[in-house]
C-alpha cells in the first residue's frame, strides 16, 4: 500500500490527508510542533492517517507532500526525501515569508527553491492553487463537462504523471506549467490563482500571466 508523508498540517495539509486517506493511502502527517500536538487531527480522520515528525513522515512516504510555510523551507528534512516524488503546495506570501529578493525580482520560483533544498528530489508543484476547503467538495468524475482543472510543473515527467493521476482520483482535471522555471504562472496574485477554471479556462490564464504580478 502507499503511503503518503505530509510534512505540514495546516488547512492544506489537513484536507490533503482527508482527501488521500479517502483514496485508500495510508497516510503519516507531522508539523512543527510534535506529534501529539495533532491527535486531534488524526482522531478525525480515521484510522488511515497517524502522525509522526517531519523526519518519520519523510521516512516513510512513498510519496511526499511539502506544505510548510515558505520560511519554515530549512526545516523540511533532505535525506529521506531522496528519490521521491515531493508535491509542493507553496505559495509566497511576503507578509508571512520576509520578502525573497529572489521571488521578487523574478529570477526563481517558490517550487524551484524547494527543488534547490530537495536537489535528489523529484518536486512537483501541486494543489497551490486551490483552496483548501475546495479540496475535498470540487472534484468530479472524469468526463464531466467543464470539470475544474488544477495546474502542475515539474523538470520531472513521472512527477508529473504521479500528480495527473492523484487529480483525476480526486476529480480535477490536470494543465501542466511546463517546468519549474514556469511554474511561477501558477503563484499567488496570478489568474490562475484559486480560482474555478477548467482545462481550457486554465491553459488561457496560464498564457495570460505576468512574471512580476
Amino acid at each position: 500500500m502507499t503511503t503518503i508523508g505530509i510534512i505540514g498540517a495546516g488547512h492544506i495539509g489537513s484536507a490533503l490527508a482527508q482527501a488521500f486517506s479517502g483514496l485508500g493511502y495510508d497516510v503519516v502527517i507531522s508539523n512543527s510542533r510534535g506529534p501529539e500536538t495533532l491527535a486531534g487531527v488524526v482522531a478525525g480522520l480515521g484510522p488511515k492517517v497517524t502522525a509522526a515528525t517531519a523526519a518519520d513522515a519523510a521516512a516513510a512516504a512513498d510519496i511526499a507532500v511539502v506544505t510548510v510555510p515558505l520560511k519554515a523551507l530549512e526545516s523540511v528534512p533532505v535525506a529521506p526525501l531522496s528519490g521521491k516524488v515531493v508535491l509542493d503546495t507553496n505559495n509566497y506570501y511576503f507578509e508571512r515569508d520576509g520578502h525573497i529578493e529572489a521571488l521578487d525580482r523574478g529570477e526563481t520560483t517558490t517550487s524551484q527553491l524547494v527543488q534547490d533544498h530537495l536537489p535528489t528530489s523529484k518536486v512537483v508543484k501541486a494543489f497551490n492553487q486551490i483552496l483548501a476547503s475546495d479540496i475535498n467538495t470540487t472534484g468530479l468524475p472524469a468526463g464531466t463537462a467543464d470539470r475544474r482543472a488544477l495546474g502542475t510543473a515539474s523538470d520531472h515527467d513521472d512527477a508529473v504523471e504521479v500528480v495527473t493521476g492523484i487529480y483525476d482520483a480526486l476529480g480535477y482535471d490536470t494543465v501542466s506549467a511546463g517546468p519549474l522555471s514556469e511554474s511561477w504562472r501558477l503563484e499567488r496574485d496570478r489568474p490562475a490563482y484559486v480560482v474555478r477554471q477548467n482545462a481550457d479556462e486554465l491553459r488561457a490564464n496560464l498564457a495570460i500571466a505576468n512574471r512580476l504580478p
